[in-house]
């Protein structure tokens, strides 16, 4: 049999044609691989290619031959990644805001080529990626990489923070830059937060991963170690209201017991519940960063829920429930 042009890539080729074109429903005869493979440019007699099928299994592809009626025929088995995984994943890139719709394309695009052309079809008709409120930041994947360098040399960073203005364009919050000290990221609200220890104020801040811009790493040591040794995340992203910050309180709530599952939703399983005076009543107390956003959410729930203590938090609920009612007169 005359070689092919392509011969020496033989075993890639097969390796690409089993993923490719085979998955736990769809099967091809020892026939079709020859025919894949000439499409390549590659001849191979059987002998050969069941040799290359156990060097792929050696290599961790997981091919399964069986008899299928008359035919004895070939897929892959186990893959890294199921398609419910694959699923999962461009789920979670087209809910993404921080990725921009360009780079959320290349990553599902990517994503398709790890699963056979049949599953590949079942991930395309997910893709909605079109006319989602995105980011425009397309230096996002850079910037995170910084962050991580930073982290793992235990540097400090430099960079400027941004905010939209009138005329739709980006300018820096500050005339000049922002220095802190990195320690974790973390995905919040379908955005990407950095968390940092702010020397200057000394306390731990977050910043929108997509506002930032020109990060430098300094030569300065990172500081707030003692801090984050205690630090919670999962508490943090409670506590903060789509992650506006505000001074730390624990207040007193009483809700309908139809809304447990609000609260439960919003502060974890953990928080603690207890009958109320008002009859189909109950009340809990949790840490929040008092914020207009932690405000809001109470005013969406309507008249189900209302806030009992302390009465500084009352009091300014009143004073903003009155200042939008004046808005409107």
């Amino acid at each position: 049999m005359p070689k092919g042009a392509n011969q020496k890539l033989k075993l890639y080729y097969l390796s690409r044609i089993m993923t490719e074109k085979t998955d736990d429903d769809h099967c091809i005869t020892m026939a079709e691989i020859q025919e894949y493979l000439e499409g390549y440019g590659v001849t191979a007699d059987r002998k050969s290619i069941y040799d290359d099928i156990e060097a792929l299994r050696v290599l961790g592809i997981d091919v399964i031959g069986e008899k299928q009626g008359r035919n004895f025929v070939y897929h892959v088995g186990e893959k890294q990644f199921e398609i419910a995984e694959l699923k999962l994943l461009v789920d979670a890139i087209q809910s993404s805001k921080f990725i921009t719709e360009r780079k959320s394309n290349d990553l599902i695009k990517k994503l398709t080529g790890l699963a056979s052309d049949y599953e590949a079809r079942q991930l395309k008709r997910q893709v909605v990626v079109q006319g989602r409120v995105k980011t425009m930041n397309e230096s996002i994947y850079y910037i995170v990489d910084d962050i991580h360098n930073a982290i793992s040399n235990n540097r400090q960073i430099r960079f400027e923070y941004l905010r939209w203005n009138l005329d739709k364009e980006m300018e820096p919050r500050k005339d000049h830059p922002y220095e802190v000290s990195p320690w974790a990221l973390m995905w919040d609200d379908e955005n990407y937060y950095l968390i940092a220890y702010d020397t200057v104020e000394g306390k731990i801040k977050h910043y929108r991963v997509d506002k930032m811009r020109k990060i430098e790493l300094t030569e300065a040591k990172r500081v707030g170690r003692e801090l984050f040794r205690e630090f919670d995340m999962a508490k943090y992203a409670r506590m903060n209201f789509g992650m506006f910050g505000g001074e730390e309180v624990r207040v007193k709530l009483e809700f309908e017991n139809e809304l447990i599952g609000v609260l439960l939703d919003r502060f974890g399983k953990d928080i603690p519940v207890r009958k109320a005076t008002t009859e189909g009543w109950s009340e809990t107390s949790v840490d929040v960063a008092l914020s207009d956003q932690f405000l809001g959410w109470i005013f969406s729930l309507g008249s189900g829920i209302r806030i009992a203590g302390p009465e500084e938090v009352v009091a300014r609920f009143a004073r903003e429930l009155a200042s939008v009612s004046e808005m409107y007169r």
